[in-house]
């Protein structure tokens, strides 16, 4: 597993909507993830500290999971099946660790209100991640790899282009100028 962070919230221009961008802690490869609109925002109010007068659902989660005993311990972004997602929630309860399947984007709600550790699988890494140019901000293969690995890499990425388009479309329209800046 791989240590994530979240990097930004991003809105397509094209159809409105939301990704959330993670970063691998350690290096320049990015994992984008539609979400919905209501988990972005729940996301952001706490990325930016922003107050809402009442809990919104995953306020609400954080409450429950505390007042019957559970701790988050982290989350972890754990398969990626025909563009789809899947997350589990890591708990402590009475010492017993207990995992709960979740939608990434309501697992990741979460973790920020926590502040629980975001790990990722290194085959969802290696299927949906893209590493990022830092001069032009567009996807590059993984320069520590060899190039024979690179070249075979570039046939599955064709296939995986096709299969994750929306994806892949997306990341090579974002304007990666103020990457670096926390977006919302």
């Amino acid at each position: 597993m791989i240590e994530m962070v979240v990097d930004s919230i991003r809105v397509s221009l094209m159809n409105y909507q939301r990704v959330v961008i993670l970063k691998e802690k350690e290096t320049s490869r990015y994992l984008p993830i539609w979400i919905g609109a209501a988990e972005a925002d729940a996301i952001a109010v706490k990325l930016q500290g922003t107050s809402v007068l009442r809990p919104l659902t995953h306020d609400l989660m954080q409450s429950v999971i505390d007042a019957l005993g559970g701790q988050v311990l982290s989350i972890i972004i754990n398969d990626l099946q025909k563009d789809v997602f899947f997350a589990k929630i890591i708990l402590n309860r009475n010492g017993e660790q207990v995992e709960i399947d979740s939608r990434p984007s309501d697992a990741i709600a979460l973790a920020v209100r926590v502040q629980a550790p975001i790990y990722a699988e290194e085959d969802v890494l290696n299927r949906g991640g893209v590493w990022l140019d830092k001069e032009t901000g567009k996807p590059v293969a993984d320069e520590n790899e060899p190039a024979a690995t690179q070249e075979g890499k570039q046939v599955i990425d064709e296939e995986m282009k096709k299969k994750a388009s929306a994806f892949y479309d997306y990341i090579n329209k974002i304007d990666l100028d103020d990457f670096g800046k926390r977006k919302s």
